[in-house]
């Protein structure tokens, strides 16, 4: 019946509720300040989810989606009368008209959320195909989240892919997509906010009123690929709404110690043919030049056969002693994090094995298939299946932790893949690829961190260090990660700021930049200076970079600035403690480290330039070229405020100015 759906109750018990009309099952689970909403097709098979996984750890095939292992489940009063259904959770009324399974949810201060007039949902392909969801939109709306989506922290007014790829020298204003698929977002309206997780990894858009219909009000909308939908409407203030998101996710991973303090990273050094010569001449930098140091990002090009990169390949050229190398870095107190990519060259030693045993992604009759990848065709290692994960795994430990490196970078793991015919084994389910290609960045990583816990790597700090470049909801709870291959210029230091905090509103604790940006120009000496001074107050401190014919943006970059280079890299080393401490905050309340102001005050500006680095320190950063000042209005702080933390205390909400050089300390405050 197009247009009309009259849904009739099929079961209920004390904590859910299903609905049935028209080959569609529409069923609500009620958790605690949780509603999930679950549309299912008859005969359409229901895939896993590796992001949901409130217990902590996920069963390595992947949890079933209508799982309630792990969520606290609540018993709301429910009354169905006259075609509605009407319940509460928390302080929120909830009422469902059943001709069509329209949901409205208010409180005292009016209509929090409510699924849009007409169909707001795609029963019977009347929207086309897929999964399709609409919403209510208040023009002045605030929207948060996404993972890490470009331009401004408040995404109101714009649309994004769902989706990610590799964006190596992105534009953070406006470039769409990136490398996370982080279907989840937070909506401030008059009446309060809420967040909303939709749990898919299929591509598809999603929209804030760039989309507009003149035959329905105004609206939020979400398609994508997937025929099911399931979703989680989350109550409570923005921040609450993050702590629960992380929460029912699984967590967020502990980080060892020493990744607090400066790590170095340039593709230069190990594109070169004395790779081991230049890596060892960087700790002699470090330690001549006094700047603290934890380790070094190992880029690929240790794997190269002639220009080509062959992953778990020891280039014996230039690295003579991979094993020689990692004790050097450990007498020496340093940790390296070596990169790999789980595309493997058809001409890679390994390739014709790993065909022969079907570990590739593949087409129906069996035959890899093969995507541009780093100066040739590559085929993509199917982590869905129990022999290729497994092999992963040993690769790992025997190339990797059993040589010393027992940190590992996961990188360019996007998966490329837009063939529908290209199938995967599914654990024994095969589905297409495509439905849940970002899935596969978690299963890569989850493998390499299983690798360094077999090796008994960790008998010291019992803390794994895992990064990832791609991430779907559920990547924190195994691995850190970064905002990707960015660029450089003042412009590009702006936005990736937003960027970084729209990350934070996404659910990540531990991340940060390519200080100095990745692609790109050289950093000017202001722009080197000002970026590391931003660099300080975030999770991760990296300095990375690839610019060909270009030194590259290391802490010695320009000799006449050491003396300055020197005093900030002493102050990260002074923050180091505290952000240990932060990082226990974070797990223990699954908040973010660093965050906007107006998450703790809701009438702050959410573009405003400050921001919290932990929960003490206001930090200050300087983004536009040729300031030589600060301007901040010191957030409502009971204690006040005092720079640096010394000095006289400064009232909360007052508007200061503090002069601030490229060659100086950062502005920071510190509460009284």
């Amino acid at each position: 019946m197009k247009f009309l759906h009259h849904f009739s109750k099929e079961l209920s018990t004390k904590f859910y509720r299903k609905y049935h009309a028209d080959g569609v099952t529409m069923r609500l689970d009620f958790f605690d300040h949780i509603l999930r909403v679950a549309l299912i097709r008859d005969g359409e098979r229901l895939l896993p989810t590796w992001s949901v996984s409130p217990e902590g750890e996920c069963p390595l095939h992947g949890r079933d989606k209508l799982s309630v292992e792990g969520f606290q489940t609540v018993e709301p009063v429910c009354e169905e009368k006259d075609g509605l259904l009407r319940f509460s959770l928390d302080d929120v009324q909830f009422e469902i008209e059943l001709h069509n399974f329209r949901i409205t949810a208010k409180n005292v201060w009016g209509i929090l959320y409510q699924d849009r007039n007409g169909l707001a949902y795609n029963f019977d392909h009347e929207l086309g195909d897929g999964s399709v969801h609409f919403t209510r939109r208040e023009p002045d709306q605030k929207i948060f989240g996404l993972g890490d989506k470009c331009g401004f922290v408040n995404k109101n007014g714009r649309s994004f892919a769902l989706g990610c790829g590799d964006a190596m020298g992105f534009l953070a204003e406006s470039m769409d997509p990136l490398y996370k698929h982080v279907p989840f977002y937070i909506c401030v309206n008059s009446a309060g906010s809420y967040g909303l997780f939709y749990d898919t990894y299929s591509d598809g858009r999603i929209n804030f009123g760039e989309e507009h219909d003149n035959y329905f009000e105004p609206f939020n909308s979400i398609r994508f690929e997937e025929e099911n939908m399931v979703f989680y409407l989350i109550l409570g203030t923005p921040l609450e709404i993050i702590q629960r998101f992380n929460a029912m996710c699984g967590g967020i991973a502990p980080v060892p110690d020493w990744a607090f303090r400066y790590c170095g990273s340039t593709m230069e050094y190990t594109d070169a043919q004395n790779t081991d010569e230049r890596l060892r001449g960087f700790v002699a930098q470090c330690e001549a030049n006094e700047i603290p140091c934890g380790g070094f990002y190992l880029s690929s090009g240790y794997t190269q056969i002639g220009d080509k990169r062959c992953v778990f390949h020891w280039n014996m050229d230039k690295i003579p002693s991979p094993e020689g190398l990692a004790a050097h870095f450990k007498a020496h107190g340093l940790h390296i994090i070596p990169n790999i990519k789980p595309a493997f060259l058809t001409d890679h030693p390994f390739y014709d094995e790993i065909a022969a045993r079907g570990w590739f992604l593949h087409y129906a009759d069996g035959t890899p298939a093969v995507f541009p990848f780093w100066g040739g065709m590559a085929s993509y290692l199917d982590f869905t299946n129990p022999g290729a994960y497994a092999f992963w795994r040993e690769c790992v430990k025997e190339q990797l932790v059993e040589k010393g490196y027992q940190d590992i970078w996961n990188d360019n793991n996007e998966y490329d893949v837009w063939d529908k015919e290209v199938l995967a084994h599914g654990f024994g389910n095969e589905l297409p690829a495509r439905l849940i290609r970002p899935a596969f960045s978690y299963l890569m990583t989850r493998a390499s961190r299983e690798a360094c816990l077999i090796a008994g790597a960790y008998e010291e700090e019992k803390v794994p260090f895992l990064v990832s470049r791609a991430g779907i909801a559920g990547m924190q709870r195994i691995a850190t990660t970064w905002t990707g291959d960015n660029f450089t210029s003042f412009r590009e230091l702006r936005y990736n700021h937003d960027q970084a905090m729209t990350m934070a509103l996404s659910g990540f604790a531990f991340f940060g930049q390519d200080i100095g940006g990745f692609a790109g120009p050289k950093p000017s000496p202001e722009l080197f200076l000002r970026w590391i001074q931003y660099g300080l107050f975030t999770p991760r401190f990296v300095l990375h970079s690839w610019k060909p014919g270009e030194p590259s943006t290391m802490p010695w970059l320009y000799p006449e600035l050491m003396p300055a280079v020197k005093r900030l890299f002493a102050l990260r080393e002074q923050f180091v403690p505290y952000l240990k401490e932060q990082m226990v905050r974070a797990m223990a309340n699954n908040e973010p480290i660093i965050y906007p102001v107006f998450l703790k005050e809701n009438d702050y500006d959410p573009e405003a330039d400050c921001f919290f680095f932990g929960d003490e320190i206001l930090a200050c950063p300087v983004f536009d070229e040729g300031a030589s000042s600060v301007t901040v209005k010191l957030p409502k702080e009971v204690r006040g405020w005092r720079l640096r933390g010394e000095g006289e205390v400064q009232k909360g909400g007052t508007v200061v100015t503090v002069p601030c050089a490229p060659d100086e300390l950062p502005v920071w405050f510190v509460k009284a």
